[in-house]
Parts: structure tokens; sequence; C-alpha cells
């Protein structure tokens, strides 16, 4: 199999997967039966049913991803449950694994299941800051620090200048130069406030200082004028090490959001979507490129396209959309706030429909994939 499909796979794959083990991880701490969590998706090849949890446990034909089916998760799975438990005993009857250890997710509180489907995204989120971390530790970041300006642009009318260090942009914390950039891409160039600090020789300290910068446009893109180091500087101690790791997350979550938001205004093109297809080369593309620097650099390049994924995917998981975790938890909170559950028939009736709308997406998506890779 070729290196850089066996990494994609590898990639893709562990992040759902991970994003399933928490839903697992969370039936089991709130007593919900799991009646079977698989590795990939498809018909069986290996199965094995635990004796003391009755949890079948699977490993499926097509190895991208898992799921975590739990016990009465819609009231219509109650009767496939009941069969699985049946599939779970032996001839004539004789139990040979023991009974579904657990109850029924429906039966379960609304903090209880409102925290199983959480724990999905929140895996995502935590899988991301830990490569975040890793990753942080051995090449370190990009800090946003000023080399110079560019001659007649506003950074240098305003007075910036090398060796400034851009804290905020319009009251948005700025950690990294890809900030920046980022609020670049996303910005309708109106005036904004910078909050930046200057090293003061005479003091012997950093004063903060703020200006307004209206970005001139070139090409359709916005620019300030900033002139950022293009190197990775190391973090300094280990506990900054952590809280970096959070900044990081905290851009890729943004990066996410800013992207929804350009999708909502129409500024997002169907070829600046990317779907399987696309993250998959994308993925085969950074292996076949970082190859020569050492399995080390490819290591962490695919650890640095997992934050990312991994981020999205957990964004992406908690929009209101009932197929989605966020649209089971926009369910449970109006149950909350009523004090009553939400129609049972309507809500599978609303998954299913999204389930459909959300096949139909992807359907699209993988369609613009193959036709952006045509020749």
């Amino acid at each position: 199999m070729d290196f850089g499909l066996a990494a994609a796979i590898l990639v893709l794959g562990g992040i759902v997967l991970f994003h399933e083990f928490g839903h697992f991880l969370a039936a089991r701490l709130f007593g919900v039966g799991v009646v079977e969590f698989s590795v990939g998706f498809g018909p069986r090849l290996l199965s094995h049913v635990s004796k003391k949890s009755g949890t079948r446990y699977s490993l499926k034909l097509f190895p991208l991803g898992g799921s975590c089916a739990m016990m009465g998760e819609l009231e219509d799975e109650e009767t496939e449950a009941g069969e699985e438990r049946l599939e779970n005993t032996g001839a004539a009857g004789k139990d040979t694994a023991g009974e579904l250890l657990g109850g029924s997710f429906l039966e379960q509180s609304p903090i209880a299941r409102f925290c199983i489907i959480a724990a999905g995204p929140v895996f995502n989120f935590i899988l991301a800051y830990v490569l975040a971390v890793v990753i942080l530790s051995w090449a370190g970041y990009d800090a946003p620090v000023l080399v110079g300006t560019t001659e007649g642009q506003p950074a240098q009318e305003a007075g910036m200048a090398a060796g400034d260090v851009i804290t905020a942009i319009e009251g948005r914390s700025i950690h990294f130069s890809r900030d920046i950039q980022l609020y670049n891409l996303t910005g309708d160039g109106s005036p904004m406030e910078v909050a930046y600090k200057r090293y003061e020789e005479a003091s012997g300290r950093w004063e903060e200082r703020s200006t307004v910068l209206t970005p001139i446009e070139i090409s359709g893109q916005h620019y300030f004028g900033f002139q950022l180091a293009g190197y990775r500087q190391p973090v300094e101690s280990v506990p900054r090490l952590f809280l970096y790791g959070v900044y990081e997350v905290q851009f890729w979550i943004r990066s996410v959001v800013d992207s929804l938001k350009l999708m909502a205004a129409g500024r997002v093109s169907g070829d600046d979507i990317a779907g399987p297809v696309r993250i998959v080369t994308i993925i085969d593309e950074t292996v076949e490129q970082n190859l020569s620097y050492g399995f080390v650099t490819v290591i962490m390049n695919l650890f640095n396209l997992t934050v990312m994924f991994s981020a999205n995917l957990g964004v992406m998981n908690l929009i209101p959309i009932p197929a989605l975790d966020g649209g089971r938890l926009l369910f449970i909170l109006i149950e909350m706030i009523f004090r009553r559950p939400v129609n049972r028939k309507i809500e599978n009736a609303m998954i299913l429909t999204g389930m459909a709308l959300l096949m139909t997406f992807m359907a699209v998506v993988l369609w613009n994939d193959i036709r952006f890779l045509l020749p």
C-alpha cells in the first residue's frame, strides 16, 4: 500500500475513531449499554463480544473511522438492540457473552445524555490539543513579531516598526503570525484597531500601544503592511507550552468558524471546499513532500494535519443540524428549558431528514473533489 494513502487512512480514521471513543467512554461512565463499538464501517471482518459487558467489538471492512451504537439511542433501536443481544447468545439460547451491561440512552437524565453526545466533539478537541503540544515542543511557534513594515502601507505610516509584537486586532487576541493572516483573509477592509507592544530600551520594559489601521486592497486581498518573521521560535517554558497548545487549538477553531462565516456570506467558491478525496490527496502530498526531510518531519506534519482536521470535525459536529451531534444537543437543550422531551417521532424524523440532506451535501462535495482533480 502507498505510504501516503496509509497515512491518510490513519489520520482520518483515527480522528473519527477518537470521536466515537469519546461517546463510548461517556456512555460507560453514565451507565448506558454499548451494543457495538466498531473500528471502520461496512461488513464485519472480525468481531468479539465481551463476556463482561455484552458489548460487541468489531473490525469492519472500510478502515475510515468507527461507530458507537448505544442501547436505545433512538426509540426504534430498542428492537435492534434486542436482536443484537440474541446474536450474543450461543446455541440453544445458552448465553456465551453475558447480558448487555447498562441501560437505555433515552432513560438517562438530560444532563447525562448531553454529556454523552458532547463527548465526541470534546474528544476531538482533546486530540487536537495533545498533538498541538507535541508539535509546539518540537517546532516552536510563529510569533506575531514584526521584522519590518512595507513602505507606504498603513503599518509604516502609523509608526509601527521592527520588533513590535502584535497582541490584538479589533479586540481579538493574536498569538501567532497566522492569526494575522487569518484576519486578513476574512476582513472586509474596514478600519481596525491594532494593539501591540514595543520594548523600550530607555525604560527596559514593554510598552502597550494601539493604533487604527485601514488595510489597503491588492488583488482582492487586504494588507496592513506587516512584515512578519518567517521562522518559528521555541516556547519559553513548560507552562507556556501547555498554554500555547490551547492557543493552537483556538486558532484552528477560529479558522473553521471564520470559513463558515465566509461561506454564509457567499465569499467561498466550490473550489475552496475540500472533501474526503482532496483531503486524502493533501495528506498524500504532505507525506511525499516531507519524506526527504526524515521520518520525524513526516510524522510532525501529519500531526499538524491531524490537529487541523480534528478541530475541524469537532466544530462541524457542533453545528445544530439534526443529523449531527450539535442537532441532538439542541434537542436536549430544548428539553431542559421546557422540562419535557421533544416528541421522539418528530426528533427521529428530523434526524433522518438531516441525514438525507447531509448525505446529499457530501455527494455534491465528493463530485466537486473529483471534478477539481480531473485534468
